[in-house]
Formats: structure tokens, C-alpha cells, sequence
């Protein structure tokens, strides 16, 4: 079938579509207009992949500009696009269309009109899918997962979360670049306290080069060598189309994609907080091979170690570490910090007004409160994602600069004491916040109620008191909080020490256990 008049009937309907198509009835009014006018059924789509491809197009194509039309209707496009469907390649879609418009006016009108072509070649395949299955034919089957990101969908909104303010840190960036060029393989480790950005930092890398990636996370409870191998082992059957690789261990599947990779091309494996890990066996963490093929790399993350919770053995690996509480990292980190206060001050959307409301209240100069509060961080990007939304919500309208908390521990005592929790009638907050800390793992506010036997209503009265020290996930369509940050974690953790909380944390354990007990009875 010639897909010309086809496109050209799209294109006529694109260009008043700002202010014809304004919902969702009158595109559907549209697509089956222009599907009849090709003498296509609306309801039995054809069964032949030139008919699919055309009415998946219509289907698509009712609205959209110009150049993602004249895209579809090249016959390379096309031809790049039933391989990758056959063979469960959609990333392989993604990198043709890419090399196609490689240098072509197309491309720049793309990047012109800020046009997200990953999320267009996404819709297109998801159509496709649709309308395939509609057909009832089996020359469509299995159906692809037309899922075209390049890390893992597990950790995409924690990924765009942390990179939403990202500012500095290219001495890290250039250092692991150094270490690739030096070495044809290799570990490289970022080493910092925790709120140092060591997370972001891995975010930032997954982010701009799509690396395959495992963020160890404590409180969710992943944290395990065989969930972080099952994470892994998806990602790069699904990027390099590994043969046979469903069972494989990590160092076979290092050994397969090795002998996929081109002239220049190398892999990066980003794995964040191995401090978090939990791994009863011996040997390196998360299992590592203590050997690595050509052209392979870890960008590894985690806190200050001992010798022996090192647990990275890898002899005949070139390994280095970057430690961004090193003294010749000081200056380089102190500028990042005041890179990141002007960010809040000048570019955040959110609180950018307010604060510059707080300065010109006190009459601070601007650069006297970068500085000042930067000092207060101790180089800490944990403590400003505190501190700076805290000023600019009034939560410090009674205290000048110089009193503000001085770094992260500081900040979460001081932000302790001012809720009250020491004192005796806020026992049940402090109860409910340990809840959280000994469970392990993302918990309803409803299940929190029932361990802290306490009604719902004030339960979830208090998760959103404590809600920016909160994490909340969608879970099985339920909502699920668990401890943000490891620093407070630790925090709460270290309160056991104290006698006054020692038996509030045992009556917690026997709640936890007592409910447990009874659900599974």
C-alpha cells in the first residue's frame, strides 16, 4: 500500500490541530474519519503488516507535526522497524531511527521543536502492538515489551528525582573518564559520607549515558546480590539481545556482552550504595567478578569502609576511588555546594521566591547567605535539600543565619527538638517513626495503624508531618512509606542508644512481631 496520500491527509489535518483536536472524543472522530477514507475497517484492523503499519500510522499520526510523518513514511524507518519487532529489539529501533536521521535537516527540526522522539517511537510500537493483537493473526506473536528506555524502569522516577537540581561534580565525571582511558577495564568507587551526593552522582551518569544500573536501597529492601543479578542480567539481555543468558551468573554475562561490543564501544555498569547491601555469603559484595573483560567497567558508590567491610576483591582490575571528603576535593566541593544554593536561590521554581523573601527581610547580601549557609552544609547536599526548602517554608522565620543548624546531624537534632519529639506526649510520633525504621520495607499507613494500634486518621496525620523525611511509592496501587534518606535512618537508629528510647524500640519489635504473628494466623 503507498503510505504517500496517507501521510499527506495526516499532514492536512496536523496543521489546524491546535485548535480543532482539543480532546480526546474528537481525535477518536478523526482517526476513524481518516481510517474509512482509506477503506480500513475501524474495528478489524487488516492482517497484513503493510495494513498494520498504515492504520497503526493513522492511529498515531492524527496530530503530530510534520516531521515525525515524513519520518514513518521512509521505507528504511519501516523496514528498522518490523526487524525490531520480530526480534524484541526496540532500543535496536531506537538507535536506527537515530542513525537514519544522523545529519539530516529533520534532525535538527527535532531538537528545534523539542521533540522527545524516544517517547514517539514509543507510542508508535505501543499502537502497533495494539493494533496487531486486534488482528487475531499469529504472525504477530509473541509480542515484543516495546519498552525503548535503556535502564532499568525500576529506577526511573528515583533517576529523574535526584537529578531534578543537579548542579556541579565534574570533577568526579572527569576522573572516571581518566580511569576509563588509562585502563581497559576497571572498579571505580566514589567514597563519601552520607548527603554528599553520591546518588545523584550515579543518577546524573545513568541519566546521560543510559547505563545499566543498580541503586542498592535499604529501606525498600533492595539490597541483595540476587536481586541486584535479576536486575542486571534483564537489562543486558535486553540491551545486547544475550542468547540463552536467563540463568547466566554475572561474570558469563559480562563475558557475552564483551564479545558484542564494536570498535570503541565499551559498558558501564553504575551500582549505587554498596554500603546498603545485605549479604550473608563471602566474597566480593553483590558478587562481583573478581576479573573483568575488556572494555567493561563499574562506577561503584558507597560510604567510608574499614578494610575488611571492603569486600572488593579484584587483584588483576585496575581499581581506583574518588573520596569526596578528601582534602584536595574541599575547594571543588564547596563550590558545587554554592552552585547548588544559587540554584534554589535563582532557578527553583519552588522556592526561589520565598527565599529571597527570607535574605531581604534580614538584609543578607546575596553572596554573604551563599557562603554562610554553605559553610553551615559542611559540603552536605542532604542538609541544603533541608534546610533551603525549610527557610523558604518559614520553618526558620525565628532564627537569623548564623542560627541555623550546623550540618546534617545537626540539622535532624535540632529539626527533632523543635517538633517536640522528646517530650512525653509526642511518644506516639517517635513510635510511629521507629515503626518504619524496624520494619525493613514500605508499609501502608493503614499497616502502621494497626502495629501502632492507633487510629488511622492520626497515624497518617503524622506520616505527613514527617512527609519530606518520607518516601512514598505506589505499590500494588496502595500507598507505601518508608525512611527517604539513609542519614536519617541512621538518625532514628542511633536513638536507641538512648535510655529513654530503648524501651519504646523493644515494645515496637513486639508490635511488628505480634502483628505479623496474627496475619499469619
Amino acid at each position: 500500500m503507498n503510505i504517500d496520500p496517507v501521510v499527506n491527509v495526516l499532514k492536512s489535518i496536523a496543521k489546524p490541530a491546535a485548535s480543532l483536536i482539543i480532546n480526546q472524543a474528537q481525535r477518536n472522530e478523526t482517526v476513524v474519519r481518516t481510517l474509512k477514507q482509506f477503506n480500513f475497517d475501524p474495528v478489524q484492523p487488516p492482517k497484513d503488516v503493510d495494513g498494520v503499519y498504515v492504520y497503526s500510522l493513522i492511529e498515531y499520526g492524527v496530530d503530530k507535526p510534520e516531521v515525525l510523518l515524513n519520518l514513518f513514511r521512509e521505507r528504511e524507518i519501516k523496514n528498522a522497524f518490523w526487524t525490531a519487532y520480530t526480534s524484541n529489539n526496540p532500543l535496536g529501533f531506537y538507535k536506527e531511527v537515530e542513525k537514519f536521521l544522523q545529519g539530516k535537516d529533520s534532525e535538527f527540526d527535532i531538537r528545534l521543536m523539542r521533540i522527545e522522539l524516544r517517547s514517539e517511537l514509543k507510542e508508535f510500537g505501543e499502537i502497533f502492538i495494539k493494533v496487531a493483537k486486534k488482528t487475531k493473526s499469529k504472525n504477530y506473536e509473541p509480542f515484543p515489551e516495546w519498552n525503548l528506555d535503556e535502564y532499568s524502569a525500576e529506577f526511573k522516577s528515583l533517576i529523574k528525582e535526584k537529578i531534578r537540581s543537579f548542579c556541579g561534580r565534574q570533577f568526579v565525571f572527569d576522573a572516571f573518564k581518566q580511569f576509563c582511558h588509562k585502563n581497559c577495564s576497571g572498579y571505580f568507587t566514589v567514597v563519601g559520607d552520607a548527603g554528599m551526593g553520591k546518588s545523584t552522582i550515579a543518577a546524573k551518569y545513568v541519566w546521560d549515558n543510559k547505563s545499566p544500573c543498580y541503586f542498592n536501597i535499604r529501606s525498600d529492601g533492595r539490597n541483595r546480590a540476587e536481586l541486584f543479578l535479576e536486575s542486571i542480567r534483564k537489562q543486558l539481555i535486553k540491551r545486547y539481545q544475550l542468547q540463552s543468558a536467563e540463568k547466566a551468573n554475572l561474570a558469563d554475562l559480562l563475558e557475552q556482552v564483551s564479545k558484542k561490543l564494536t570498535a570503541g564501544d565499551h559498558l558501564v555498569i553504575v551500582v549505587d550504595a554498596l554500603d546498603e547491601v545485605e549479604q550473608e555469603t563471602v566474597g566480593n559484595l553483590l558478587d562481583l567478578p573478581p576479573s573483568l573483560p575488556e572494555h567493561v567497567y563499574f562506577l561503584l558508590t558507597r560510604r567510608p569502609y574499614t578494610t575488611e567491610k571492603k569486600r572488593l576483591s579484584a587483584p588483576d582490575v585496575p581499581v581506583e576511588e574518588v573520596d569526596l571528603g578528601a582534602t584536595k576535593y574541599v575547594y571543588l566541593s564547596r563550590e558545587d555546594i554554592k552552585e547548588y544554593i544559587r540554584f534554589f536561590l535563582n532557578k527553583d521554581e519552588d522556592y526561589k521566591k520565598a527565599l529571597r523573601q527570607w535574605i531581604q527581610d534580614r538584609k543578607i547580601d546575596e553572596n554573604d547567605f551563599v557562603e554562610q549557609v554553605a559553610s553551615k552544609s559542611e559540603n552536605n547536599f542532604m542538609y541544603l535539600r533541608y534546610v533551603l526548602p525549610g527557610i523558604a517554608k518559614g520553618d526558620y522565620n525565628d532564627l537569623s543565619l548564623k542560627q541555623l543548624p550546623d550540618g546534617l546531624k545537626d540539622y535532624y537534632q535540632v529539626h527533632w527538638v523543635r517538633m517536640g519529639m522528646d517530650a512525653k506526649p509526642q511518644e506516639v510520633k517517635v513510635f510511629i517513626l521507629f515503626i518504619l525504621v524496624e520494619i525493613g520495607t514500605p508499609i501502608t499507613w493503614k499497616m502502621v495503624a494497626d502495629i501502632a494500634k492507633q487510629h488511622e486518621y492520626d497515624v497518617q496525620s503524622v506520616l505527613e508531618e514527617w512527609v519530606e523525611y518520607l518516601k512514598l511509592q505506589d505499590i500494588k496501587k496502595e500507598l507505601c512509606y518508608s525512611i527517604y534518606h539513609a542519614s536519617f535512618l541512621d538518625f532514628l537508629r542511633a536513638k536507641r542508644v538512648l535510655d529513654s528510647k530503648r524501651k519504646l524500640f523493644e515494645e515496637v519489635n513486639q508490635r511488628i512481631a505480634d502483628y505479623l504473628i496474627g496475619k499469619m494466623a
